[in-house]
């Protein structure tokens, strides 16, 4: 079974991580969750990002605020996808230098990022890189999107309803 690891430079980016945790757990894909600061633990950091294919991660999910450093530091060290969060954050520029900091990554070091605080899209986007190889999540996904569908097509019926 596949496992997406899911870390963040500091607790108070978890409000913001825990919708790609949510998403992940309900297309029955195993979570790890840590606390991984750039700044502040870098041998922690070094360790998880050189170990974390080891440890059967197929999937990383880095999520920070303000300078952003996380998730490309984890990507350059890592042989994984890393799947970049910015979170707009109490200290940055109304969440511009997170995105800008984690989008704008040089040749051979890419993070794919999602939107600012957009961390159930980063972990849809886990949940298909996984689905790619493993029919079971593939499905998942397919059953996900259809009732995504179907809630556009309700709505649109409610709304043909309002005169």
């Amino acid at each position: 079974m596949s496992k997406v690891a899911i870390v963040m430079g500091s607790t108070s980016d978890l409000p913001v991580m825990q919708d790609a945790i949510d998403i992940l757990k309900g297309f029955d894909i195993e979570v790890d969750v840590d606390i991984v600061s750039a700044h502040r633990t870098p041998e922690k950091l070094f360790d998880f990002s050189k170990n974390a294919h080891k440890n059967g991660i197929s999937v990383i999910i880095a999520g920070a605020g303000g300078a952003a450093h996380l998730p490309g530091m984890v990507a350059s060290m890592s042989p994984l996808p890393v799947i970049g969060v910015p979170v707009k954050s109490s200290n940055s520029i109304d969440g511009w230098d997170s995105v800008l900091s984690i989008l704008q990554m040089p040749g051979g070091v890419p993070v794919a990022t999602v939107a600012l605080n957009g961390a159930k899209n980063a972990g849809i986007l886990a949940a298909q890189i996984i689905g790619s190889s493993d029919k079971c999540v593939l499905d998942k996904i397919i059953l996900y999107k259809e009732g995504l569908k179907q809630k556009v097509i309700e709505g649109a019926k409610e709304v043909k309803k309002i005169k």
